[in-house]
């Protein structure tokens, strides 16, 4: 145990996060996204949802500011009717620990799969809410 890291974080992933270079992209993914095909490095958080492990992690990991879109969301595929809460709660984490507005954009689902395939790492969730994956691009520490 460490003192000011949140227990949330595994050592894996604090490895993972810590590894990382500016621009690199971690993806966290809900429980139905098929991370273990997908992953180039592949961290298992099953149990855990998304909105924790972000908070947790944006408490450490920088957002990329050199980009328009540091922050990437699964769109809803076209003429499906599921609603995506879970997307406020991102925002509102990301707002809090950045301290201003990050601009998120959405990636059309095979788009996000592709990205996904070249992040440097996908974090395998039990996230629940559909279309709860998201994607952060590292920035630097100044």
């Amino acid at each position: 145990m460490l003192k000011g890291i949140s227990a949330l974080l595994s050592p894996e992933l604090l490895k993972i996060l810590s590894e990382m270079g500016h621009g690199d992209e971690i993806v966290f993914a809900d429980g139905n996204f098929p991370s273990a095909s997908l992953a180039k490095r592949l961290v298992r958080a099953d149990g855990h949802g998304i909105p924790e492990l972000l908070q947790a992690a944006l408490e450490l990991l920088p957002l990329n500011r050199y980009v328009e879109y540091p922050v990437m969301l699964m769109q809803v595929v076209p003429g499906d009717p599921v609603e995506t809460p879970v997307w406020e709660v991102y925002r509102k984490i990301v707002h809090e620990t950045e301290g201003e507005d990050i601009k998120f954009t959405e990636l059309e689902r095979f788009e996000f799969y592709e990205r996904a395939k070249k992040a440097y790492a996908v974090v395998a969730t039990g996230e629940s809410a559909l279309y709860g994956n998201l994607i952060l691009s590292k920035g630097v520490i100044s």
